[in-house]
């Protein structure tokens, strides 16, 4: 069963995105904050990261930063969620090298299809 991070402070978000991700067989591990998010990243070496952009103790690009520079995190996909739809929000996710910049009104299905794409493109005995 592949495992998916939601770093996510908005319960309700939250709560549609565990029920979405879980009816569709993923392991769904979660955290509050973006340091917390971070350092359960880094123990639990989930198969993808899904990240909201405002976060409390760090934001979102600099948890993705942080994963996507650290070695054994660089090939694990990253997405960042956000309400704000802003084209220099995008291109920072891209400097993050974030796999997927969306904003959360996006439908549902799009959304599961882009994060079943990431996680089928992740090489397979990629040390995670």
């Amino acid at each position: 069963m592949k495992k998916i991070l939601v770093i996510e402070d908005n319960p309700a978000y939250h709560r549609i995105l565990r029920m979405r991700l879980e009816s569709r067989g993923y392991r769904v591990l979660s955290a509050w904050d973006g340091l917390t998010g971070f350092e359960m990243a880094r123990r639990e070496k989930p198969d993808l990261v899904l990240s909201d952009l405002m976060l409390p103790r760090m934001n979102g690009h600099k948890v993705t930063r942080m994963l996507k520079f650290d070695r054994i995190f660089s090939k694990t996909p990253v997405v960042i969620l956000t309400s704000r739809d802003l084209e220099m929000e995008a291109d920072s996710a891209s400097q993050c090298r974030a796999d997927a910049f969306i904003p959360k009104t996006t439908h549902p299905d799009i959304l599961m299809d882009v994060i079943e794409k990431l996680i089928e493109q992740t090489p397979a005995g990629v040390e995670l």
